[in-house]
């Protein structure tokens, strides 16, 4: 499946993260009912708006886009089934997304159930389901229910291995050690670390943070990460900070574990795609035409299995 026209010389694009929502076909709570003042973006109100099939090809059409993968989109969730059965549909009619990231809560009575109820979709690869963390560093948590510290949800997050799902992490920086102890817990499921682990902090202190806990989840071998989501709430996207970013990111996973992901449209709201995946092409050229093709493509099409 082609999404997009090739040249012969351009380097494929699989987007590892993205997502689509038709709010006349499901409920997604933070785009219709209470509006989030502390969003991670800041003013999202122009994302309270259809992102069709249709709007993610026309803001894509520039790139060599030959698959994605589809990351749960915080539909309600009495409707997680629903939303997964509703891509496949997508999928049936435009030929992607080319995989699928569901959501199950891991610490309820209902897990097990609901994991067995997208496994019987065969697009789902993985699960993305949020714990619990702190508003802040330096507050802990321990093991309330919903962390990555509750017994129940590590019971919840040990059924991923029995249905061959890997997780999609989604945490501020400073609990990147806690899910790195998960990491080390259930090495036979793969991790996806979503948006770069989120430097917000892009003082010299807080990249030091950042990158301290980057290290601790690259030492499990079953980490990977997506060079994804570099907005901040109060800056414009800067080329140069993020250029920072991203090739600290990879020093240290690896080329081999690193993923292109566009996070779009959420990443619209500071950057089109194609000045994206333009910036993204600039930072990475001085690594090689290997390592561009593993980034943008390779790399996810092993992780996520991608139909493309």
């Amino acid at each position: 499946m082609s999404m997009n026209d090739i040249a012969p010389d351009d380097i494929p694009i699989i987007d590892a993260h993205h997502h689509l929502w038709d709010l006349a076909a499901g409920r997604y709570p933070w785009l219709q009912d209470a509006y989030h003042e502390d969003f991670f973006l800041g003013d999202y109100r122009s994302l309270c708006r259809n992102f069709l099939p249709e709007d993610y090809l026309a803001a894509t059409g520039a790139q060599p886009v030959i698959g994605t993968v589809h990351v749960e989109a915080e539909r309600a969730r009495d409707e997680q089934v629903a939303e997964t059965r509703w891509l496949h549909e997508v999928h049936a009619r435009r030929g992607f997304p080319g995989a699928v990231v569901a959501h199950a809560w891991f610490d309820t009575p209902d897990t097990e159930g609901i994991l067995a109820a997208h496994a019987a979709y065969p697009l789902v690869r993985g699960i993305r389901s949020k714990p619990v963390t702190s508003p802040r560093p330096g507050e802990r948590l321990d093991d309330r229910r919903g962390t990555m510290h509750d017994p129940a949800w590590l019971r919840g997050f040990s059924l991923l291995e029995k249905f061959g799902f890997s997780w999609d992490l989604r945490v501020p920086p400073w609990h990147l050690a806690d899910a790195a102890e998960v990491a080390g817990m259930f090495p036979n499921i793969g991790i996806a670390l979503n948006h770069t682990g989120f430097p917000w902090d892009r003082s010299e202190d807080g990249l030091v943070s950042w990158r301290r806990g980057m290290e601790r989840l690259a030492k499990q071998p079953n980490v990977w990460v997506k060079l994804s989501e570099f907005g901040l709430k109060d800056a414009p996207w800067n080329y140069d900070d993020n250029r920072r970013i991203v090739l600290d990111a990879i020093s240290i996973f690896g080329v081999e574990r690193c993923m292109f992901a566009s996070n779009f449209p959420v990443a619209g709201l500071r950057i089109s795609y194609d000045v994206l995946v333009d910036s993204m092409r600039r930072m990475l050229e001085p690594l090689g035409r290997d390592a561009l093709e593993k980034i943008f493509y390779r790399n996810a099409q092993q992780f996520y299995r991608v139909v493309v």
